[in-house]
């Protein structure tokens, strides 16, 4: 939806009709003040009448502002002027209602103060076309229930961090757990924490989260009523030193012979009361085990998982039997797990949340279009680099992204020609830089105006800084309220945006000896992330198999030949 300018209802001016009234406007005799002293009810009227337009001026604190752009009205709609409203120019009024809970996707209830990005994000990103299923949407309010029930603080928790301490599952819980591990850049991490989730959606597991430097800065509570911040007294402390060698693992006890993956020889009595899933980059064939059916049947048994990954591994999921019926019924179109479970899990905190809305009202809410562009460079040395500029503008002027520039100076755009923002988020400024100045010194051939725009450049990826996460967070929210985006390759970044967008990019083919690819781009399959070290693992077979066969909902990713994505099979 296209916002040009919002205006509340004014009142009729003098004189004019009552458009609710069935009686004719005629013209009378004019009327003179009567004279003498007002009625006391009339004054008091007055004084009332005063009191309320004097009420609110006064209500235009920042945050009631805030809460008005885009038209806010009190019953959830929208005024929306458009000034294409009419051929001679006037403009027209169009009330259109705003779904603040996405389909149900949401639950009601939150204060809506405290996380403001929560109801408000409706106000900046057209309506999605893909609606959560029915399934999902039971299955989300009944995890609700249980994070509620068994989440820190409660009696249930404590009772099984009792039994944690202890070193011994021996006995059926209640409650078990996913302790999701902060690791990893931002883009990653979202990535991951997303696949945690629905691996403990999957389970029936709580999930609770390690807060690392800057969780809680960045995101508000999913989960009403309780938190998933996991509590700092927390028994298992030693996250850092928790890595492929950790004895601790799953892999490494399989591999030694601790534990058995047989489901008949593991009796709950002989499992520990917690493992570490070791399922980053560098995992182990053992570690991947996780992904095979008679693993997860063992890991059922065990109360407490410590997960620590840097990858989007829901793929892998969808190759497990136990889950494969499950997982249709929550995602009957399988290119939107991302797309829903980002929108539901990751709202930003008011303080980024303010990052967000400051730069797109003040750069981006005026375009008729908004075209995003997320460079990432992987090439040593200090850029520019000519060659990733030839790429990004070859891309982007092949597929009519942007229009190309005009050699004759006499162009010149109208009054009403169209206009178009050009969002570019980068480490550096020196590609923004280029593109800004090529729309600046030339006329596009269209006469459309162009404004290219860059949030920040901090010049390198600096994961444990606040301010550093808290910029790249809103940079990946603002490409996501594009109406069209390329990204890089291999970019974690890009795919955070895409998915929470739901938008299919134009992604830029990797660059190999500093050369632009031939073609320098390509139209994604789907808006899922990729998968970048997905297990190639016959669990039944035992033997090495091309896991990117063996679905037609699981393929390899456009960027990465040996990743996986999820596709929707009814367009591929």
């Amino acid at each position: 939806m296209d916002m040009k300018r919002i205006r509340r209802p004014q009142p009729s001016p003098a004189g004019a009709p009552d458009p609710e009234s069935n009686e004719p406007s005629r013209p009378g005799p004019e009327k003179r003040p009567a004279s003498g002293f007002l009625r006391p009810a009339v004054v008091l009227l007055a004084c009332l009448v005063l009191l309320l337009v004097i009420s609110s001026a006064h209500r235009s604190s920042s945050l009631d502002r805030l809460h008005r752009v885009g038209g806010v009205q009190e019953k959830g709609e929208f005024e929306v002027i458009s000034r294409k409203g009419s051929e001679n120019g006037s403009s027209a009024s169009l009330k259109i209602p705003k779904d603040k809970l996405l389909g149900g996707l949401l639950a009601a209830g939150f204060d809506e103060g405290s996380c403001l990005s929560r109801y408000q994000s409706v106000l900046y990103r057209k309506e999605s076309p893909h609606m959560p299923s029915p399934y999902l949407l039971e299955r989300l309010r009944k995890h609700e229930a249980l994070q509620k029930k068994c989440g820190p603080n409660t009696e249930l928790y404590n009772k099984a961090v009792e039994q944690l301490k202890s070193g011994q599952s021996i006995e059926a819980t209640e409650c078990n757990y996913v302790v999701w591990i902060s690791y990893s850049g931002l883009g990653n991490r979202i990535l991951t924490l997303a696949s945690a989730f629905l691996y403990a959606l999957l389970t029936n597991r709580v999930l609770l989260i390690d807060r690392g430097v800057d969780m809680a800065d960045l995101f508000c509570e999913p989960f009403p009523e309780t938190s998933w911040l996991l509590p700092l007294d927390f028994p298992v402390n030693q996250f850092n030193s928790f890595d492929i060698k950790a004895p601790q693992s799953y892999g490494n006890m399989l591999e030694k012979k601790v534990i058995s993956n047989s489901v008949d020889a593991a009796s709950t009595g002989s499992l520990p009361a917690y493992v570490y899933l070791h399922l980053a980059h560098d995992y182990g064939d053992f570690d991947k085990l996780f992904f095979c059916e008679d693993d997860q049947r063992v890991l059922q048994k065990i109360p407490w998982l410590v997960l620590r990954s840097d990858n989007y591994f829901v793929p892998s999921l969808f190759l497990i039997p136990t889950y494969e019926e499950e997982l249709s019924q929550l995602f009957p179109e399988k290119d939107t797990v991302f797309h829903h479970l980002g929108r539901y899990l990751f709202h930003p905190t008011n303080r980024v949340w303010g990052l967000i809305t400051r730069y797109y009202q003040s750069y981006l809410a005026k375009a008729e279009e908004r075209v995003g562009i997320q460079i990432r460079v992987f090439d040593t040395g200090t850029g520019p680099f000519q060659h990733v500029l030839d790429q990004i503008l070859g891309c982007s002027l092949k597929e009519k992204l942007l229009p190309d520039i005009s050699a004759q100076e006499s162009v010149v755009s109208t009054s009403d020609a169209r206009s178009k923002a050009v969002v570019v988020t980068s480490l550096h400024s020196g590609y923004f830089e280029k593109i800004r100045n090529m729309y600046w010194e030339h006329p596009t051939v269209t006469g459309e105006i162009i404004g290219v725009y860059q949030p920040s450049h901090e010049e390198y990826q600096q994961t444990e800084k606040q301010m550093h996460n808290m910029k790249a967070w809103a940079e990946m929210y603002l490409l996501s309220l594009t109406d069209v985006l390329v990204t890089s390759a291999w970019s974690t970044f890009g795919y955070v945006a895409q998915g929470l967008g739901g938008l299919k990019p134009w992604i830029m083919f990797k660059p190999e000896n500093q050369t632009a690819p031939d073609p320098p781009c390509r139209r994604v399959m789907s808006m899922e992330p990729c998968f970048h070290a997905p297990p190639f693992y016959d669990c039944k077979a035992k033997r090495g198999v091309d896991t990117g066969e063996l679905v037609p909902h699981v393929r390899h990713c456009e960027d990465m030949s040996w990743g996986l994505k999820l596709v929707d099979q009814a367009e591929w």
